[in-house]
């Protein structure tokens, strides 16, 4: 899948076309460290930067704490929220993620796995308004390389943070990247053409070309969203909207 960067041809291919989303959202894309779990982002595997570690301690202890509050009320939707955060945390520091090539090593596969176990239970509660938030950490820990690699559950929680924020090309083109990694072709191009219709007037044609090639890259690549490399599986899109 397009988030899979383990061969040359496809890095080339997602470095270029990440490196040019970046530049005409200025930077604000999920991929590139904005809102996730990580000190870093996938622009840091591949440019080879990294932010600052440290916090393990202080995340394993949220965790802890996040867990007891599920136990006490397991029907408590905010408390699954902020158990999936908190091992989100813990994934992305210490030895679970290595800040020389942004990368989740396989030590974090079990905090992955549980941060994700931990959503999908805070969204089968249907809490009456998704946090945004943490949609945008899960967002990371599904398209993160070394993480749970599942271009549909990227989807679905790209779409919760889209309803949790103003309308912006930026969240838009990134909807329309995990959907074409997943698929999920017609949602990409509503969601194309809806990032180019915000999108500033001297920046339509370049995003257009941009999305255009991940469009291709990802039907060339043989994208699939189903099983990941952290044992999660593709889930439904959630109810945002690709068409504003």
């Amino acid at each position: 899948m397009l988030f899979d960067l383990r061969g040359r041809g496809r890095r080339r291919t997602v470095q270029a076309i990440y490196l040019t989303l970046a530049i005409l959202m200025g930077g604000g894309l999920v991929l590139f460290g904005i809102g996730g779990a990580t000190s870093g982002g996938l622009i840091d595997a591949i440019s080879g930067n990294s932010g600052g570690g440290g916090g393990g301690d202080i995340y394993a202890k949220n965790v802890e704490k996040a867990q007891t509050r599920v136990n006490r009320t397991p029907a408590d939707a905010a408390a699954w929220a902020a158990l999936a955060r908190a091992q989100a945390q813990v994934a992305g520091v210490g030895k679970n993620f290595d800040q020389a090539t942004g990368t989740y090593t396989k030590d974090a596969l079990p905090s992955l796995r549980a941060a994700d176990r931990a959503w999908q239970r805070y969204l089968a509660l249907k809490p009456a308004k998704v946090d945004g938030n943490v949609a945008s950490i899960m967002v990371q820990l599904y398209v993160q390389p070394g993480g749970l690699n599942s271009a549909q559950k990227a989807v679905a929680a790209q779409e919760y943070v889209i309803d949790s924020q103003p309308a912006s090309s930026g969240l838009y083109a990134n909807l329309a990247v995990y959907a074409y990694a997943a698929g999920q072709t017609r949602k990409g191009d509503l969601a194309s053409q809806r990032a180019i219709e915000l999108a500033p007037a001297d920046q339509k044609n370049t995003l257009k070309q941009t999305l255009d090639e991940a469009k291709t890259g990802s039907t060339s690549g043989g994208a699939s969203g189903g099983t990941t490399s952290g044992g999660a599986t593709g889930a439904g899109a959630g109810p945002g909207s690709t068409t504003g």
